[in-house]
């Protein structure tokens, strides 16, 4: 009797829907994080807040600060959905809401023009490495398309000693941007390059 077949599984971006991070869908992002906010009780404030001020508030302090920030109808990221449930995160913001970004001597600005940045990435242990990260790289640089951007930029790992462990590159691996059509713009370190998507202006 011959081997019985198995049927290819579909990958899960073909399913994708995703959304941007409402009030509306608060509890999805709570789901998806957990009690530990993602990592360690960040809740995506690690951009967003002194280093003094994110550890002394690390946990409940920060989600409530987070919570605060979708409350007043910013949109800090997307969520992508498979089957109604919530498997993924993308933190995406205009550059100026990243104050982390300013002190950080490598991620300086590459040049004057403004830009969104997207910071990091959260995706459900059962559909990692997937390409999930870069289907949301695409829903960023349309999300902010549509709200006049012109440069959205990411600051991935490079990963030159094998392998990093998952929340050593919450920021994105360089073949996921690269996948997503975004090119190296600047390097001042050899494990964190700049890198941009240019959005067309017509």
């Amino acid at each position: 009797m011959g081997k019985k077949q198995i049927e290819p599984r579909m990958a899960p971006h073909k399913a994708l829907t995703i959304r941007p991070l409402t009030p509306s869908r608060w509890k999805d992002l709570e789901l998806l994080f957990g009690q530990r906010g993602a990592c360690g009780g960040c809740w995506c404030m690690w951009w967003r807040l002194k280093r003094s001020q994110f550890v002394a508030q690390k946990g409940e302090g920060n989600r409530r600060a987070f919570r605060r920030i979708v409350e007043s109808g910013e949109v800090p990221g997307l969520l992508a959905y498979l089957d109604r449930r919530p498997i993924a995160w993308c933190a995406l913001s205009p550059r100026e809401e990243l104050p982390v970004l300013e002190r950080s001597r490598i991620l300086q600005p590459v040049d004057d023009q403004p830009t969104w940045s997207v910071v990091c990435f959260f995706v459900s242990k059962p559909f990692r490495r997937q390409g999930i990260t870069t289907e949301l790289l695409k829903a960023a640089v349309d999300y902010a398309r549509k709200r006049g951007a012109r440069i959205v930029e990411g600051y991935p790992v490079e990963t030159r000693t094998g392998r990093l462990p998952d929340p050593f590159v919450y920021t994105g691996l360089p073949s996921a941007f690269q996948k997503a059509g975004f090119v190296e713009a600047l390097r001042r370190s050899p494990t964190r390059p700049i890198m941009r998507y240019a959005i067309d202006k017509g």
